[in-house]
């Protein structure tokens, strides 16, 4: 049986379930990640053909660069996904869902760009100055 999850924001407005295994979780320190989230966002990621919204009501996608979109709930602000421009994948905050506890971080990305208020955590996890790709 294939691996099952659901989630959705904090006012139950979305409402979402995926199939499959989600990706490791990547933890990005870049500045548009820490405005929306006030720290930095920590997502794991499936297909998009592999995401179902089923209630998607208070579900508003915001254009924070011309490379990808941010969706959230209109209702109770809860970030909820991240997608690149063409992305046949869909970025979803770990918080999001209802049991996260499976789920393990992989990595830092964008840690040059991290705000001088905190510290990355001595994890062992790989840092990357921006992302994994560069």
């Amino acid at each position: 049986m294939e691996e099952q999850n659901r989630g959705g924001c904090l006012c139950g407005g979305v409402r979402f379930e995926t199939t499959g295994k989600l990706r490791e979780v990547i933890a990005c320190h870049c500045s548009q990640c820490r405005r929306q989230t006030g720290l930095y966002y920590a997502a794991t990621d499936v297909a998009v053909d592999r995401l179902k919204l089923v209630s998607e009501s208070t579900l508003t996608w915001f254009r924070a660069s011309e490379t990808a979109r941010r969706g959230f709930c209109s209702r109770c602000g809860s970030a909820l996904f991240w997608q690149a421009n063409g992305s046949e994948q869909m970025s979803i905050l770990a918080g999001a869902f209802d049991r996260p506890n499976h789920l393990k971080m992989g990595c830092h990305i964008f840690c040059e760009d991290k705000a001088d208020f905190y510290d990355l955590p001595e994890d062992g996890l790989p840092r990357h100055p921006r992302s994994r790709s560069t």
